[in-house]
Order: structure tokens, then sequence, then C-alpha cells
């Protein structure tokens, strides 16, 4: 077992309750959108943004524009909170940070059209399995990784509609149907190192459906847009939100400062749930001061706050509810800073913005074994990042989820046997 020191008893907190936080950022989102460029602007834009390519890396913020961009994420965040109402989920942890990715990356990858054949083939496994729907929603939404596959099969090709839709349909629920024991299996590789587990799992699947498709002649062109120029407007936005979290946990829990020290203590090796163990008031104090963190990493950079990397900052606030603090993604951080220092790149190229932001997936290996692994793991992932998306052909949202996977999954059992412990959860 990993590690950890328990915190002090919190205050629960309703599922209704924590549903609502989270509808409320996505509101959030939806309100800025209207109010950067105009219903009219980010309607128009909304449409073109449903019908576009979007292989890594594609910012829709340079497809349909900032309103466009926010309000596509919002939009589909309060759909994906109806099913978590409607199926009377368990708000856990892992649940914010499903959301909160859904928010984060349908600023680049996913959207309206994209993601529903990936949670239908979720659906379908639930019900010939006899499980609940509800159990696997996590699983479903974080599935919606491989939406940019349905896209790609939709509006890459010259063929007719009467061919791409079906064989966009079957795609998609062909994958999101293997999804939960794709996801279970690999798991084990790892044993909660990694906290994008199923980034390694949607790697691995994607990496096999491309290379299904490209026997047959279908080879994905790359598409790169990256937007620059918006840090003021979005930087001022993001900071009031992480504001704003922070607030309302202090607000939420009069503890919540004593139990998010508690949080600092922890491993965040999965499965990790910061409202089960210190309560909903310290993690969303954890959440705002981490998302504040990788934001200030940015700026110091001379990072760009755009699609992409508003994604990756929306990905540490929500596992900042399911595994990462402070305390252990930070020397992950500094390992993939450091990491570019030995290349013929900068810390503010774009591939290495998304490194130092995603890559903090390995938090779990800083918390479990001490922060200088986790220098050490955040070096090895610059350069692992780096090499996988040949693989998937761009069309895997969570490419850093799969490189630390593959880091995880080597490093943890290196680590292990050198410092005499067990990686097991």
């Amino acid at each position: 077992m990993p590690a950890t020191t328990e915190a002090a008893p919190a205050a629960a907190t309703s599922d209704r309750f924590i549903l609502s936080v989270v509808a409320g950022l996505a509101a959030a989102f939806v309100l800025f959108g209207l109010f950067v460029d105009g219903p009219r602007a980010a309607l128009q834009g909304l449409v073109t943004i449903q019908l576009v390519r979007d292989t890594l890396v594609t910012d829709y913020i340079g497809v349909g524009g900032k309103g466009a961009a926010f309000l596509n994420a919002g939009l589909l965040t309060l759909l994906a909170c109806g099913f978590y109402w409607r199926c009377e989920a368990k708000m856990t942890g892992g649940a914010v940070a499903a959301l909160l990715l859904v928010l984060g990356f349908a600023l680049f990858g996913k959207n309206l059209l994209n993601v529903w054949p990936i949670v239908g083939g979720v659906w379908l496994y639930c019900r010939l399995k006899g499980d609940s729907f509800g159990a696997h929603l996590n699983t479903a939404f974080f599935g919606c990784a491989l939406a940019p596959v349905v896209s790609e099969i939709l509006f890459s090709t010259t063929l007719p509609p009467t061919v791409t839709v079906p064989l966009a349909l079957a795609t998609g629920i062909g994958m999101g149907l293997v999804l939960v024991p794709v996801a279970g299996q690999l798991f084990k590789a790892h044993g909660g190192l990694s906290l994008y587990n199923m980034g390694f799992a949607a790697g691995i699947l994607g990496t096999l459906v491309v290379a299904l498709y490209r026997s047959y002649g279908f080879v994905p062109a790359p598409v790169f847009i990256w937007t620059t120029g918006n840090n003021l407007l979005l930087g001022t936005f993001l900071f009031a939100l992480f504001a704003a979290l922070t607030a309302l946990g202090l607000w939420h829990d009069r503890g919540a400062a004593r139990h998010f020290r508690s949080i600092l203590r922890m491993s965040g090796q999965a499965p990790a749930d910061f409202i089960g163990a210190a309560g909903f008031g310290a993690t969303l104090v954890n959440m705002g001061v981490s998302g504040a963190i990788g934001t200030l990493y940015l700026v110091v950079i001379g990072g760009d706050l755009n699609g992409p990397t508003i994604g990756a900052l929306m990905t540490i606030v929500g596992f900042a509810a399911a595994g990462k603090h402070p305390a252990n993604f930070v020397p992950v951080m500094v390992g993939v800073f450091v990491g570019t220092l030995a290349k013929p790149w900068n810390a503010h190229d774009p591939s290495l913005q998304l490194a130092a932001l995603f890559g903090t997936t390995l938090a779990p290996i800083a918390g479990r074994f001490g922060w200088h692994w986790g220098i050490v793991a955040g070096f090895i992932h610059s350069s692992a990042a780096l090499a996988v998306g040949d693989l998937h052909g761009g069309l895997v949202l969570y490419n850093n989820g799969f490189a630390a996977g593959l880091v995880a999954s080597v490093l943890g059992p290196v680590v292990a046997v050198i410092k005499g412990k067990k990686v097991e959860t």
C-alpha cells in the first residue's frame, strides 16, 4: 500500500452540491464565451468547430474563435453533468476529474458531435454485461480521448457520407465497447503511478485502430493549429476562476486549510479520492492552488494560454481532486523543464509546454518515492511525450497520458526495487 497520511475528518458533501460546482464552472465557460465574442459569432464558430478534423493539435480558439471554443467546452460539460445527474452517479474525485477533462479537452478535440459514439459504446458494454451505466460514466467520458478518430473518419476523406457516417459510428462505438476491460487490464502495468490510466489505454487502443486503417491506405494528415496573443484576457479569466474555487473551498469548510495540508502529505497514487479523504472544501482549495501554479508556470516560461494549454490546466485542476497536489506534481514539472535544457528546444515550445502540464500525471511517483524521483520521471517524460504521437497519428487526445503510462510502467518497478518497496496498490 502507498504511504499516505489520513486527513482529519471533514464534513460530508452531497453529490448534488459537488455536481453543481462542476456545472457552475461549465456555466462560467459558457458565459465567458458569449461575452468575449458575442452570441452570434460564438454560435457561428461553434458550428465550424463541429465540422473540422481535430487531430492533435487543433486549437478550437483558432478554428472558431475564443467565444466558440469556450461555448463548446461549457455546453459539452453541462451535457456530461446531465448524465451524472440522471444516473445519480457518485461524485468522487474521479468523477470531478472526468468532467473537468471534458471541460478542458473540449477546447481542442472533444466537441458536441464527436464524443457520443464513444459514450454510446460504453453504454452498450454496460447493457451487454448487465452493469449500471452510472458505474462506468467516468470511463465513458475519460474515453472521449478517442473522439478525434470519429471526426477524422467523417471529415478527412473524399468518401461520401453514406460511407463515412456509418464507418465513424461503428468505429467509435467499437472503441467505447472495449474501453472498460482494456483500461482495467492496463492499470496493472503501472500500478496507479500514472493518474491518466485512460490515456494509456486509449493510446494503445488508438494505436491499434490507426494501424488497422493505415494498412488500408488511410493515413491521418498532420494538423497544427496553435493560437497566441491571448494571455492577458485568458490569464485574467483563469486566475479569477482559481481564486473563486479556493474561496469557495474555504467558505464551504472552515477547516479546509488544515485538511489541505493533509492532502499535501498524501502520495496521490491511484485510485485516489481527495474528496473522500479530506473533504470537498480542502479539495477545492487544492484545485484552485494547483491551477494557479500551472498557470504561473506558463507565464514564467513565456508560454501561451490557448485551447490546448488551458485544457492541460483543467486536467491539473480536475485531478487535484484525485491524486495531484503541489507537493507531488511540481517536481515532475521541474523534471520536464530540466529535460528541455538538454534538448535543442525551448521550454516554451508547444510540445514541451504540454509535456510539463500533462506530465503531472506522474505525480504519484514523487508522492510515493520522493520528490527527486518525480524530477527523474519528468525528465524522462519530456522525451517520451515527443515520440509516441506518430504511433496513433495524433488521433488520441491524451498523448501525454499514453507516454506517461509507458514511463510509469518501466520506471515504477525499477524505483521500487531500488527502494525496496512494492508498487501495487
